[in-house]
């Protein structure tokens, strides 16, 4: 059995974005022109974003803000909190 690789690029994470977006959009119950004027991009500019996945970061984040907490983008910002343990005694007790 062969070793699959899977990359993942950054069009591949722009289309994920853009979906998520719609999807929240949907659930709150929005159309595009909706969401449009609550976020003040235009719709136009929504509708490209939810085909192609392509939009300013400017705009995503108006978008954003509005289906979905920008405290969780901010929080892909923060350093990482990582203590390694210092013995095989934390490891097994889980204390790291």
């Amino acid at each position: 059995m062969g070793v699959v690789l899977y990359f993942i690029g950054a069009a591949d994470v722009q289309q994920k974005l853009a979906e998520h977006i719609r999807k929240k959009r949907e659930a709150a119950g929005l159309s595009r022109e909706a969401l449009a004027e609550k976020s003040l991009v235009p719709a136009s500019t929504l509708k490209k974003f939810e085909l192609t996945g392509q939009i300013s970061l400017r705009q995503f984040l108006l978008l954003w803000q509005v289906v979905d907490h920008l405290e969780r983008l901010h929080l892909l910002t923060q350093k990482q909190q990582t203590k390694a343990p210092a013995s095989i005694e934390e490891v097994l007790k889980d204390e790291f």
